[in-house]
């Protein structure tokens, strides 16, 4: 009955990710839970609901807040444990989603250019999706050390030849990142 947007969707999948992962002061935010503390984190709307529908406006996201662990201190921590966005190499600041049980990164493969260690979220690796330019999946990985090492030459081969314009250096690890293509990198550089 309570209207979900996608800022308290995402909010609760990163309250989850931290409940399962730091577990301590972070709430559960399971529906059980979410229902068996109702009174805690809804009171206060719940008080001025006289009809149903009244439930349709309340702001689930801002009520959910109220579970933040305050008291603890914990909750000023939010967006260091379980930051909206990483920045990557490129210095693009890219959304982390959290809804998949562990940190997921849907990053262009350019842009991570050297970048040895994979990002961590709260000590967890954050599963990186490197996206060819186009935007489409190319590879998988929560060990970019090891993508760069062992997986990145097929990728290279299979996609060097479709996008030419970007650029596809053999050693990822040493390479300056980018968001541009090789041109542009050329009259810029």
């Amino acid at each position: 009955l309570l209207r979900w947007g996608r800022e308290a969707v995402e909010l609760r999948e990163r309250l989850a990710f931290l409940h399962g992962a730091v577990g301590g002061a972070w709430p559960d935010v399971a529906e059980e839970a979410l229902v068996e503390r109702a009174g805690e984190w809804l009171e206060p709307e719940l008080s001025r609901a006289a009809r149903r529908a009244d439930l349709g406006r309340i702001d689930a996201g801002e009520a959910l807040r109220r579970l933040l662990p305050w008291a603890t201190g914990e909750a000023g921590r939010l967006d260091e444990l379980a930051p909206e966005r990483i920045e990557v190499p490129s210095g693009s600041r890219i959304r982390v989603a959290y809804g998949e049980g562990r940190p997921v990164l849907a990053v262009k493969l350019q842009e991570m250019f050297g970048l040895a260690e994979t990002p961590r979220v709260a000590g967890v690796p954050v599963l990186v999706h490197l996206l060819s330019p186009a935007g489409r999946p190319a590879a998988v990985t929560a060990d970019l050390a090891s993508f760069w090492r062992d997986g990145y030459r097929a990728v290279r081969a299979e996609l060097r030849g479709r996008y030419p314009k970007h650029p596809w250096p053999e050693d990822p690890s040493g390479a300056a990142p980018t968001r541009h293509t090789s041109a542009r990198l050329r009259r810029e550089g």
